[in-house]
């Protein structure tokens, strides 16, 4: 096992534990596109455990170092990059920005939050990546400002084709802590899930879009 592999398990580990990810693959969430999942995720729940909190951060750095070189300044998304992105700037002692989803509709109305300058080197933080489709925007807000955009870090991403592509087509590098991969082996390891329950969340992660609850193996 790799150092980055028992990084990653580790980090699904702490997830697991914190109920940051919950798995109900026999009783369905529903998410906000409609779509049925087995799987929610809510990486802000790190935050409120100091230790869980700190290895998340130094991870970060190291994969940011590792991935990226030192960049000029580190930018979180709203909401959920926000406070890791602080926590990691903090560490690396580089400035730090934030991009919203939208921008203000009153005051200054901006969409980048603190002080950046063109042709700066910025990696991006995210605490989830689903389809990606958020993540970039915040990616090419960076790039109309004319900044260098060297990456986006992220505590966990479902690895879907969509937002592999979507990546790809923007030229944008990802490093994720950990994967929806390597979380469903650590909840089968650790008792979280049955073999039964695998087969039903391994079929959601190909097919999500379609994935109904008649999906799980009777």
């Amino acid at each position: 096992m790799t150092s980055f592999d028992e990084t990653s398990y580790k980090v699904a580990e702490f997830l697991l534990q914190i109920k940051a990810i919950k798995l109900q693959p026999e009783n369905p969430f529903t998410w906000a596109s409609g779509w049925k999942s087995p799987i929610y995720c809510d990486n802000r729940k790190t935050l409120s455990y100091p230790s869980i909190r700190t290895y998340i951060r130094q991870q970060f750095v190291n994969a940011i170092n590792k991935d990226f070189a030192k960049p000029e300044v580190i930018a979180g998304v709203a909401t959920g990059g926000i406070a890791q992105g602080v926590l990691i700037s903090q560490e690396m002692g580089l400035p730090f920005v934030y991009v919203r989803s939208e921008a203000k509709k009153h005051g200054m109305t901006n969409l980048i939050e603190g002080d950046i300058e063109k042709g700066q080197s910025v990696v991006v933080i995210e605490d989830l990546i689903s389809t990606g489709g958020s993540s970039l925007k915040a990616v090419e807000a960076l790039r109309e400002k004319g900044c260098n955009v060297k990456g986006m870090a992220a505590i966990f991403t479902y690895g879907f084709d969509t937002a592999e592509n979507n990546f790809k087509k923007a030229d944008c590098k990802v490093v994720s802590l950990t994967n929806y991969t390597t979380l469903i082996n650590v909840a089968l390891d650790k008792g979280y899930v049955t073999e039964k329950d695998v087969a039903s969340l391994t079929e959601w992660r190909n097919n999500p879009d379609t994935w109904k609850q008649t999906s799980i193996l009777k």
